[in-house]
């Protein structure tokens, strides 16, 4: 009996010491600094313009030599065209959302910039949470009806960086592209959700062009053009477990508009939804010389309900009408694709 207490008490400090060695430490110094929009000015009302608190909040959050949180409280923060700049002093930025950050509803604010939002030679920014509202509609309708209107912006940019998560981030009625990966290495989007009406003229979900490393997973996307549009460029890029619709499906190209340009490499598209879009997989290029191509893609495990393309490769590609003379011409296609299809 002695020998199963002195076990049973044995047990228990071995439990304990354990305990305390693996309880966090709480000290101060452990914990990020935080720069909250609020402190910098920004008004939670959907109506004030937040804009310079915000960039007044990040050039804080940069010039910090320790890992730091850029928060943003709940509450609707109205904002302008924002641009991000790195090279940061620490390479790790967390941009906490918690809220909803809407552009303004005049479509002649965003001037001559095609970014609402964009993130510019960082490395190691994590962007989790959050709603954009890209307000696009008032766009859109100007451009039914045939009138003089702004070009529109992108929603989300992320470009000349690496080493980039977006986590958990809704993107609302983009202007034109919701999200767009531009020579950047490294970048991460998981569990993002992008919506916008399926008749909404260029909203393409994800853009991805001259970057390496790009994955997205665990996403869904309802817009009114590519859900996932892969450019020139673009190579060792991972998309899975994506749904999509409506959209025009998942979508590399177009490519060979250029005689020199850069091609297509290495992507691999798998375990994805399709839900009423016009296309399934779809690769596109234009019909002149060029010395673009799409090498090594795989499309896999795809599941498709309402699709009117389920595959589609189309080497004569011609948007508009402007390029009807060239694709009638008989000019020899240089593009070499190597693509292997599976469906589940």
């Amino acid at each position: 009996m002695a020998i199963h207490s002195n076990l049973i008490s044995l047990l228990f400090l071995a439990t304990a010491i354990t305990i305390l060695t693996i309880s966090p430490p709480t000290s101060a110094a452990t914990r990020r600094p935080q720069f909250n929009v609020v402190r910098f000015g920004a008004r939670p009302d959907g109506r004030t313009d937040s804009t310079r608190a915000f960039l007044t909040a990040w050039t804080r959050a940069c010039g910090s030599r320790v890992r730091v949180i850029m928060l943003v409280p709940k509450g609707r923060f109205l904002v302008r065209n924002m641009q991000f700049t790195g090279p940061c002093k620490n390479r790790s930025i967390f941009v906490r959302i918690l809220g909803t950050i809407v552009a303004p509803n005049n479509i002649w604010t965003t001037g001559n910039s095609p970014h609402w939002i964009e993130f510019h030679r960082v490395d190691g920014v994590t962007i989790s949470g959050g709603v954009l509202d890209g307000k696009g509609a008032a766009l859109w309708a100007c451009k039914k009806a045939g009138r003089s209107c702004p070009n529109g912006a992108t929603t989300l940019s992320i470009s000349n960086s690496q080493n980039v998560v977006v986590s958990r981030l809704t993107s609302l009625n983009s202007h034109m592209f919701h999200m767009v990966i531009n020579f950047c290495h490294n970048v991460k989007l998981q569990g993002v959700r992008i919506s916008a009406p399926g008749n909404s003229p260029n909203t393409d979900g994800i853009h991805v062009q001259f970057s390496t490393a790009v994955s997205i997973v665990s996403s869904k996307i309802a817009t009114g053009d590519d859900c996932v549009s892969i450019g020139p460029g673009t190579a060792n890029m991972l998309v899975d477990k994506v749904t999509c619709g409506p959209g025009h499906g998942i979508s590399i190209g177009s490519l060979g508009k250029d005689v020199n340009e850069q091609g297509v490499q290495n992507v691999t598209v798998r375990s994805t939804t399709f839900v009423g879009t016009t296309n399934g997989f779809r690769i596109k290029a234009w019909g002149k010389p060029s010395n673009g191509f799409a090498r090594n893609i795989l499309f896999q495990h795809a599941t498709m309900y309402n699709v009117q393309n389920p595959i589609f490769i189309d080497q004569r590609y011609c948007p508009d009408r402007n390029c009807a003379d060239q694709v009638k011409k008989k000019k020899k296609v240089t593009h070499f694709f190597c693509v292997f299809f599976c469906y589940a």
